[in-house]
């Protein structure tokens, strides 16, 4: 049960890591959930991506650990 709860965390944090920078960088000033960050373009896009690895690796791992 433990790598499903691993496997569902890092599917969100890919797709909110992806749609995010995604939209991002169609429209600079939509910067979605990280509105608040401060630091501008380059930070936020920054930390959608390493949102969207991140997500990449959990969830690749947790599906391993799953089966």
């Amino acid at each position: 049960m433990r790598h499903v709860t691993v496997l569902v965390i890092g599917i969100l944090l890919l797709v909110l890591g992806a749609q995010g920078a995604i939209r991002l960088l169609a429209d600079h000033d939509n910067a979605g959930l990280l509105a608040w960050l401060p630091g501008g373009f380059a930070v936020r896009v920054a930390c959608y991506t390493v949102a969207a690895v991140l997500g990449a690796s959990l969830a690749g791992w947790g599906s391993r650990k799953a089966k």
